[in-house]
């Protein structure tokens, strides 16, 4: 089911609590309204659905790649960047990494252990922050 984008601030601010196999629904509505939202959009933290859950979706090499409770386990190179923001208006400061690696869930609910990097790295980074309530 498409749900509408989440706006409040008060809700986004709010660190989410760890996704289980009873959230596979929740999933799947983030990943529907990811795909409405693909013109715009290039990635989603179930927060901007109004959903506390960590899990999030990012655009992978033209695929949506959705992954449960994701922790990067390493960074590098960090870099100084401007970024929007589906559920904000404007552009803000942020510090990323060019490179992570990220332990997280599949939609099995196995653990995976992927490094990213470039824009890819960046869209990770900004909806993990989603997850711990940092409003970017």
């Amino acid at each position: 089911m498409i749900r509408p984008i989440m706006k409040s601030t008060l809700i986004l601010s709010r660190p989410s609590a760890p996704a289980t196999a009873q959230d596979a629904s929740v999933a799947q509505d983030l990943l529907d309204t990811f795909a409405a939202n693909r013109q715009g959009c290039v990635g989603m933290a179930a927060n901007m659905i109004g959903v506390l859950k960590r899990i999030i979706v990012v655009d992978y090499e033209g695929e949506a790649l959705l992954m449960y409770n994701p922790v990067i386990e390493s960074s590098s190179n960090p870099y100084e960047t401007e970024e929007g923001c589906l559920s904000l208006e404007g552009l803000r400061p942020a510090t990323r990494y060019r490179n992570i690696a990220v332990l997280y869930e599949d939609e099995n609910f196995s653990p995976r252990k992927r490094t990213f990097s470039g824009y890819t790295a960046q869209i990770i980074q900004h909806e993990m922050d989603h997850c711990d309530g940092v409003v970017i």
